[in-house]
C-alpha cells in the first residue's frame, strides 16, 4: 500500500509551536530560537496549490518570486533582486548548499533536485544565519528536509494535465532494506508551454528528475544516510525580431530563439553516532556537478558572436563534521567544521584560463543558554578563510525573555557576509568575432567587445542586522502570532557597473573598425543599504476543518551612493545621472513595500478538502530596466482523496491566478511582456 506523502499530520497543526533545527543547528522550540522561523509543512505544501518549488515562499513574510519564464525563477527576501539566481538566500536539501560556482554563487531554482512529493517541511530563517551555514547565508536560509523513507512504502503514481501544456508525472516507491533500512525512489517528468505567449518571447520548459535515498540503522548508535540523483532542464529562451512595438518577422538577431539546458547531479553521504541522550557526532560529505549552455549566435553588423553567457561546468566536494554536545546544566554546544573545493570551466566567463578552483574553509559553533524557565540565550560564531574572497568572522547573539510560556519577546543582534563569485574574483569575458555576417572568416583573438572583467580584491559584502521579535500562543484559540522588526545594513552592497579600460593592456587586441572594447562590468562596492520594516505571521484554527495563515511585510529599502561610485574617473556610466537614477530606483524598489498573503485551507463535506491561496504585492522592480505594478493573485485547489476497496488516492483540480492576467517580472511599460494568465489542471493520484 503506498504512502501519501501530502497527507496531513494527525495533530492539529496550528495549535502546538514546531521543533526548529535550522536556526543554530540545535533542535530547539520556536520561542527558544535566535531568529524568526516561517515552518511550511506538507500540507501547507499541498494546499498551496504549488506546481514548482520557487512559487511555495510567496507564503514567506518578505519573500518575493516570480514563475520561471526567459529568465531563470529567482526567490528573494527583502529585495536586492539584481543578480540572476538569487545569491543572498543560502538554500539546503538536507543539509546540502545549493549554492553553485557555475550559476554565479547562486541558486538555479530550475534545477533543486527534489520533488514538491519528496518534502517533509521546509524551515525559512527570516534573518541572515551565517553563523550556521556560512557565508552567503546573507539574508536568510530555506532549509527543504525530505520525509523519511521508513514512511514511505509501496508505489505512488501521479499525473497532472492542463492548458499552457501542463504535463507532468511523478512516480515514487519506497521499501525496506534488510531490518534496519529503507529506501525512497522517485521520478519525475514536468513540461509545459510557458506562460502566455505573447507578442514577440517563447518560453517553454521541462525537466526530468530522478533521486534515490536510503537510510541504514549500522548499529543501535549509528545511522548512514546515502542519497544520490539528476535533473536536467531545458528552457527556451529568445525574441521575435521587432521594431518599436512591430513585428517584423524571423528572430531577433541580438535575442534568437535557443535552448537553455541544465542539469545537476549529487552524491551525498551522511554518518550520525548517538553518544548519549544529550550529544551525538555527525559527518557529512558531498558531492554536486552543474552543467549548463545557452549556447548561440549573436550578429552585430557586421560581425557574428558567438556567446554563452552561462555555460560551462561547476562542481563542488564538501565535508563537514559537527558535535552536539551539553557541556553543563541548563547550556547545549553544538561545534565543528568544514572545508570545500569548487571549480569552475567556462570558456565565455574565464578567457583562456582553463579550469578555476576556489577553496573555503570555516569553523562554527552555536551555545544554547537556558539558566531558568524565563530566559534563553544563543551566542554564536563563525570564521572563515576563502582562497580567493580572504577571511572574516561572523557572530550573532540574542537573548529571549519568556514572559509566560506561551508569550516571548527577543531581542538579537548578527553580522554575516556575502563572498562574490568565482567569476567576479577570476572571471573575464571577451566577445570574440569569429566571422562576418558575409561569412568572411576572422582570425581567432579578434575580439568585438570586452562584457566583463574581474577585480581579484573584490570586497566582502556585509550585513549587520538587529530585530526585536514576539511570538505568542493562544492554545485555547488555537492560534498563534510571530513579528519580526528589523533593520538590516549593508554598508557595501555588491553590484556589476560599467567601468571605463584605461589600462591598454586589458584591451590587447585591436578590434574591428567601428566596435569597441571599452566600459566592460566589474563587480565592485557601490552603496549603502538600509532596510527596516516589520512583517509577521498569524495562524489560526478557528474550527476543526478550517485552517488560516496570514503573513504581511512592510519594508522600506534607503541607499546612497559610496564616493567611489559616481566619480568620474572610476564609473562614468553612474556620472551620468540617468543611469544612477535607474540604479537608484531599482535598489530601493527592489521589494514592494508591502506584501500580503493568505492562506485558507477548508475541509467540505464529503471529503473534499478545499484551499484558496492570495497574494496582495505592491509595485516593485526586479531589474533596472523593467518594473512591475501592484497585483492581486489568487490560486485555487479542490481535491477529494478516495478509497475504492483497497484502492487509494486522491483527485484533484487546481487553478492560478484564478483572477486573470497580470505581470509579476516585467509589466511596467508593456502590458503584452511577461503576463501571468490563469494556468489550471487536474491531478490523479493513485497508491499501491
Amino acid at each position: 500500500m503506498g504512502v501519501e506523502i501530502g497527507a496531513p499530520d494527525e495533530d492539529p497543526y496550528f495549535t502546538d509551536l514546531p521543533v526548529v533545527a535550522s536556526v543554530s543547528r540545535l533542535p530547539q522550540q520556536l520561542a527558544d530560537a535566535s531568529a524568526s522561523v516561517t515552518v511550511i509543512e506538507r500540507d501547507m505544501i499541498r494546499a498551496s496549490g504549488a506546481r514548482d518549488l520557487n512559487d511555495l515562499f510567496r507564503l514567506v513574510p518578505g519573500f518575493q518570486t516570480y514563475p520561471n519564464n526567459t529568465d531563470a525563477a529567482r526567490v528573494t527576501y527583502h529585495g536586492l533582486t539584481d543578480e540572476d539566481f538569487s545569491p543572498r538566500v543560502q538554500v539546503l536539501v538536507d543539509g546540502r548548499s545549493q549554492y553553485s560556482p557555475l550559476f554565479r554563487n547562486g541558486v538555479n531554482w530550475a534545477t533543486v533536485p527534489v520533488a514538491l512529493e519528496d518534502i517533509e517541511r521546509i524551515e525559512v530563517v527570516r534573518g541572515s544565519n551565517a553563523v550556521s551555514y556560512g557565508s552567503n547565508a546573507f539574508m536568510g536560509v530555506i532549509n527543504i528536509v525530505t520525509v523519511s523513507p521508513a514512511l514511505v512504502r509501496g508505489v505512488s503514481v501521479g499525473v497532472n494535465r492542463g492548458n499552457q501544456g501542463v504535463r507532468d508525472v511523478t512516480l515514487r516507491g519506497g521499501g525496506r532494506l534488510g531490518e534496519a533500512g529503507g529506501f525512497r525512489v522517485t521520478y519525475q517528468a514536468k513540461d509545459d508551454d510557458g506562460l502566455e505567449d505573447r507578442f514577440d518571447w517563447k518560453d517553454s520548459f521541462e525537466s526530468r528528475l530522478v533521486n534515490v535515498r536510503t537510510d541504514l540503522w549500522l548499529s543501535d548508535e549509528d545511522q548512514l544516510q546515502l542519497d544520490l540523483g539528476h535533473i536536467d532542464a531545458v528552457t527556451e529562451r529568445g525574441r521575435l525580431r521587432r521594431v518599436g512595438d512591430v513585428l517584423t518577422g524571423g528572430e531577433d538577431p541580438a535575442n534568437p530563439f535557443r535552448d537553455f539546458t541544465q542539469s545537476h547531479s549529487y552524491f551525498q553521504t551522511l554518518w550520525r553516532r548517538a553518544l548519549d541522550p544529550d550529544s551525538d557526532l555527525q559527518l557529512r560529505y558531498s558531492y554536486l556537478e552543474d552543467r549548463a549552455s545557452e549556447e548561440h549566435i549573436v550578429r552585430f553588423n557586421p560581425l557574428l558572436i558567438r556567446v554563452d553567457s552561462v555555460g560551462d561546468v561547476g562542481t563542488r566536494h564538501e565535508l563537514e563534521g559537527q558535535h552536539t554536545t551539553a557541556p553543563m546544566p541548563g547550556t547545549r554546544l553544538v561545534w565543528g567544521g568544514g572545508y570545500r573545493l569548487d571549480s569552475l570551466r567556462s570558456d565565455d566567463l574565464l578567457y583562456d584560463q582553463g579550469t578555476v578552483f576556489r577553496r573555503v574553509g570555516r569553523v562554527f559553533g552555536n551555545l544554547e543558554w537556558k539558566p531558568t524557565e524565563w530566559f534563553t540565550g544563543n551566542l554564536g560564531a563563525a570564521a572563515e578563510r576563502d582562497s580567493l574572497a580572504g577571511r572574516n568572522f561572523s557572530p550573532r547573539a540574542s537573548a529571549a525573555f519568556h514572559l509566560t510560556p506561551e508569550h516571548t519577546i527577543r531581542l538579537g543582534a548578527s553580522r554575516a557576509y556575502r563572498t562574490g563569485s568565482i567569476v567576479d574574483h577570476r572571471g573575464d569575458r571577451r566577445l570574440e568575432a569569429f566571422a562576418f555576417t558575409n561569412g568572411t572568416p576572422i582570425p581567432k583573438g579578434t575580439f568585438f567587445r570586452r562584457e566583463f572583467y574581474a577585480d581579484p580584491d573584490t570586497p566582502q559584502e556585509r550585513v549587520n542586522t538587529v530585530e526585536l521579535a514576539y511570538l505568542g500562543e493562544w492554545q485555547a484559540l488555537r492560534s498563534s502570532l510571530d513579528v519580526r522588526v528589523f533593520r538590516e545594513r549593508i554598508p557595501n552592497r555588491l553590484l556589476a557597473v560599467d567601468r571605463e579600460l584605461f589600462d591598454p593592456a586589458l584591451c590587447d587586441t585591436v578590434p574591428p573598425p567601428g566596435v569597441s572594447c571599452t566600459a566592460p562590468e566589474r563587480t565592485e562596492a557601490v552603496q549603502r543599504v538600509k532596510i527596516s520594516g516589520v512583517e509577521y505571521q498569524w495562524r489560526w484554527q478557528p474550527f476543526e476543518a478550517t485552517r488560516l495563515l496570514l503573513g504581511q511585510a512592510f519594508v522600506r529599502i534607503e541607499s546612497s551612493f559610496l564616493p567611489g561610485a559616481t566619480d568620474g574617473s572610476a564609473a562614468d556610466s553612474l556620472v551620468d545621472p540617468s543611469t544612477r537614477n535607474r540604479v537608484e530606483q531599482h535598489t530601493e524598489r527592489s521589494a514592494p513595500r508591502r506584501s500580503t498573503s493568505l492562506l485558507l485551507m477548508q475541509k467540505l463535506p464529503g471529503d473534499l478538502d478545499l484551499s484558496i491561496a492570495g497574494y496582495w504585492v505592491d509595485s516593485m522592480k526586479w531589474t533596472r530596466n523593467s518594473s512591475v505594478d501592484f497585483y492581486r493573485r489568487f490560486d485555487l485547489r479542490l481535491g477529494y482523496p478516495f478509497r475504492i476497496g483497497g484502492q487509494r488516492g486522491e483527485v484533484a483540480y487546481t487553478a492560478q491566478s484564478i483572477n486573470g492576467e497580470h505581470g509579476e517580472f516585467r509589466a511596467g511599460g508593456d502590458p503584452a511582456d511577461r503576463v501571468v494568465d490563469t494556468r489550471q489542471w487536474v491531478s490523479l493520484r493513485l497508491d499501491f
